[in-house]
């Protein structure tokens, strides 16, 4: 989890009020009083006491008072202290019995799938990575050819992940001469990275070819159009309008921030990239609030992260972004579950010798 390395130097009644208070600000969106604390706990304190407390958690950074409401709210750093005190003192018994992914084929179909679950399940915003593999090479190339104007190239990357490229070339090839491509294409690119995959290769490549040079550039050409394609990391969202039913993220100008955000893709793609960089656990669950998101304009909310992978090492990242009151352990819970579901499916899927592409 995305941890602060805070110190809580409080004693256990401060603690008590203090878990009271967000567990109950989270379920109400209400700033709470101390008669509401005085209700839900059984501290036996008077209202005074609780008051007092309450002052001295707002000192220390844990609580705000909101306007001129007697109430409190948690700050970050208090719901910091909650995710990394409350959560860890109590994990989620039982797991949802039954899948909660339907049997898909497909990895584009399972991963937009997935989102629609997650924000189905949550009721917040959620985000999904295709999966991404560093150092990603060609495994195999393979010409065939269309008719006499073009070639289909399929090129296998990485995780095997297969592209199809159509090909336009300048006269009609043999069968013999489109097997000579194909043993010169894959003994020069194949296993090798795509960032080796450069110009001064193609010219190594176009003398050995000779008289067929200027083939072999088209050729070269759409391969790399079709690895690039490869290399692209698509992101599938759903439940953006979520996060307008929360009152805290209702203002109109951070609700356009955030929803620009999700249509425009760019911070969600530092969000996955940061989640990448991390390695915590199974599933690398990460937690971000307020001022802890890497994306400018998620400020304002609790992101929580986790990966997903494919038996060839490729992860994905799966996001969800909700106000900072969000239900945490629910969330968590849902994560955790649904990572556990991709990974049997990715496992039958390499039992069974799918492509996951």
């Amino acid at each position: 989890m995305m941890q602060q390395d805070l110190e809580y130097n409080l004693d256990d009644r401060k603690q008590t009020i203090l878990k009271v208070i967000i567990s109950n600000y989270l379920e109400t969106g209400e700033p709470v009083g101390s008669r509401t604390i005085s209700k839900l706990s059984d501290l036996n304190l008077s209202s005074a006491t609780i008051r007092n407390e309450m002052a001295d958690l707002e000192e220390l950074g844990y609580l705000i008072q909101p306007h001129t409401s007697a109430g409190r709210i948690p700050t970050d750093k208090g719901y910091r202290f909650y995710v990394d005190k409350v959560m860890s003192e109590k994990e989620e018994s039982q797991r949802k019995e039954g899948a909660l992914l339907e049997r898909v084929d497909k990895l584009e179909a399972l991963l937009m799938q997935v989102a629609k679950v997650l924000a189905y399940n949550t009721q917040y915003a959620t985000m999904v990575t295709t999966p991404q593999l560093r150092n990603k090479q060609v495994k195999f190339i393979q010409l065939s050819q269309v008719d006499d104007e073009e070639l289909v190239a399929v090129i296998v990357v990485g995780n095997n992940i297969a592209k199809n490229q159509l090909i336009k070339v300048s006269r009609p090839l043999s069968n013999e001469e489109v097997l000579k491509f194909n043993i010169l294409l894959n003994t020069f690119l194949q296993g090798i990275s795509v960032d080796q995959i450069n110009l001064e290769l193609m010219q190594t490549m176009k003398k050995e070819a000779g008289e067929y040079a200027d083939i072999l550039e088209s050729i070269f050409e759409g391969i790399i159009d079709a690895v690039k394609e490869a290399e692209e990391m698509k992101i599938y969202t759903s439940g953006a309008s979520n996060i307008l039913r929360f009152q805290e993220l209702g203002d109109v100008s951070k609700a356009t921030a955030l929803l620009e955000t999700f249509e425009e893709q760019t911070g969600l793609n530092q969000l996955a990239d940061e989640t990448l960089k991390s390695e915590d656990g199974e599933h690398n669950i990460q937690i971000y609030i307020g001022d802890e998101a890497p994306v400018q304009n998620m400020k304002d909310c609790s992101i929580i992260t986790s990966t997903y992978q494919l038996p060839e090492g490729a992860k994905g990242t799966i996001g969800i972004i909700g106000p900072k009151r969000m239900d945490y352990r629910k969330v968590v819970s849902t994560l955790k579950t649904l990572t556990d579901e991709l990974d049997t499916i990715f496992r039958n899927k390499e039992t069974r010798g799918e492509d996951n592409g």
